[in-house]
């Protein structure tokens, strides 16, 4: 069973701290027979280790045609982490024989502010559709996937697919698009503006909050830019489908923020599930029926088949697979004025 690593993601070390990463395990990911690795591609085309991905394809494909691929974003904050922190998770997609991923490097914070991760991410995708014929991947079948920091640029990723702005002129393939087909988004922040407005343990608002960071100063001394770099300010009606998946007790990112996404994508007329995981922290859910409804999204939206659709019910600490008809999609959360 497809389980997504929800293991290295922020943690809080003291009360009222910036958010901080574990580091990739000290003895690399051993990959299971039938599941092939190319490691470092430099997708930036100028030798940045931060501008690289790892190509995780299976030996042999299922039905020996083109494979999809699955482009993966590491959370870290926008400051820490590495593409080999979602090897396992590559790993379980891609030993069905269904997916290739890739999982990426993006600059940090502290190397380059927005709009240099969005433009990092596109590039990366750019890449693996101008080598396809190459890897044996579909160019035309392209999904982006993140939890927390990385959730984030996947959701810009696809709903900025035609923002020509935040293309950026990274990369040899400038030329090609970075469209998805679908995106799945991990508990990641979409309305920078409103972080702040719901109960957590980080003020987002601070100078030196991830979001802060990212941007260059504080959030509400930055209201442009924190627009700039908000999955919702960008969202149009013909963005890829969306699932989104977020514990309700988050306690970094609250779970409002997924609300507010929805309801702009919903509002938009794009296909969205926003699914809550009831009693669920900042990722470490460890529930078989988050990664089946996420194997079951990538099953409909990229391989294309007939299954059932993706429930909006929420997950409960102890869940089975879930075949109830979806209840009606509930509205997000009153925004704060401030």
């Amino acid at each position: 069973m497809f389980r997504p690593a929800c293991w290295l993601i922020p943690t809080i070390l003291l009360a009222g701290a910036p958010a901080v990463l574990a580091q990739p395990e000290e003895l690399p990911f051993r990959f299971p027979e039938g599941v092939r690795i190319d490691r470092d591609l430099d997708y930036g085309g100028k030798g940045n280790p931060r501008q690289t991905l790892d190509l995780i394809r299976p030996e042999k494909p299922r039905d020996g045609k083109p494979t999809p691929v699955v482009v993966l974003i590491h959370p870290g904050a926008f400051r820490s982490g590495d593409k080999s922190m979602a090897h396992r998770e590559a790993a379980e997609l891609v030993a069905t024989g269904d997916y290739a991923v890739a999982t990426i490097n993006h600059r940090f914070s502290s190397q380059a502010t927005w709009p240099a991760q969005i433009h990092d991410a596109k590039a990366a995708v750019r890449w693996v559709r101008a080598n396809a014929a190459k890897y044996g991947l579909d160019p035309d079948r392209i999904a982006a996937m993140g939890s927390s920091s990385g959730g984030h640029l996947a959701a810009m990723l696809g709903v900025t697919g035609d923002v020509p702005a935040l293309e950026g002129d990274v990369g040899p393939h400038t030329g090609v698009s970075s469209r998805v087909l679908c995106v799945v988004d991990q508990f990641g922040p979409s309305d920078f503006l409103h972080l702040s407005d719901f109960p957590g343990r980080i003020d987002h608002n601070a100078a030196h909050s991830p979001e802060s960071l990212l941007i260059g100063g504080p959030l509400q001394e930055n209201k442009e830019k924190a627009r700039a770099a908000s999955p919702v300010t960008y969202v149009r009606p013909n963005d890829p489908p969306f699932l989104i998946l977020h514990g309700d007790e988050d306690p970094l990112i609250p779970y409002q923020q997924s609300e507010l996404l929805a309801e702009a994508l919903r509002k938009a007329g794009v296909s969205c599930v926003l699914v809550k995981v009831v009693d669920g922290g900042h990722g470490r859910f460890r529930r078989p029926e988050v990664g089946r409804r996420i194997r079951q999204f990538l099953d409909k939206h990229l391989l294309g088949r007939p299954v059932e659709e993706v429930s909006d019910l929420p997950i409960p600490r102890t869940s089975e697979p879930t075949t109830t008809k979806p209840r009606e999609k509930a509205k997000a959360a009153p925004r704060s004025r401030r």
